[in-house]
């Protein structure tokens, strides 16, 4: 069965303003323009409205979030140097796409250590310390 938007209207109780607003969201489902009229079709006796939001998004105010510094220990290559006695850095500094090792960190700030046994990191790690804080890198060497 299909109806006009003063019938919708009296059917969900609102104005047929509201009726109209909703039309022309798209958000009445199956509803279609004859000429100057709506035809909006009933489902279990009411007209089929989807969920909206709650008014626009503020898109222009929104701030990149910071990237967070990642850093971990490589493991590989701590058994690289104990097997071919090699001086490599084995921290991992991460922050944003830039990969940078060193054989000291100092954290300029509050961090946290994170222990993701069933969901590591893409490079392996399951223990890895996070700050949005700076970092000083020590005897550092860039990838």
């Amino acid at each position: 069965m299909f109806i006009g938007t003063t019938q919708a209207a009296k059917l969900m109780g609102v104005s047929v303003r509201r009726i109209c607003q909703l039309l022309q969201g798209g958000r009445i489902q199956g509803a279609f323009k004859a000429g100057r009229s709506w035809i909006i079709p009933l489902v279990d006796g009411m007209p089929k409205v989807k969920e909206g939001t709650r008014g626009p998004k503020a898109f222009w105010r929104r701030r990149k979030p910071s990237p967070v510094t990642i850093i971990h220990v490589n493991q590989h290559t701590i058994r690289q140097n104990q097997k071919l006695e090699k001086p490599d850095p084995v921290i991992s500094v991460k922050r944003g796409q830039s990969n940078t090792y060193a054989h000291e960190v100092e954290i300029y700030g509050p961090c946290r250590v994170v222990y993701r046994r069933d969901n590591p990191k893409p490079c392996g790690a399951r223990v890895w310390i996070e700050t949005l804080f700076p970092v000083e890198l020590l005897q550092n060497h860039s990838e």
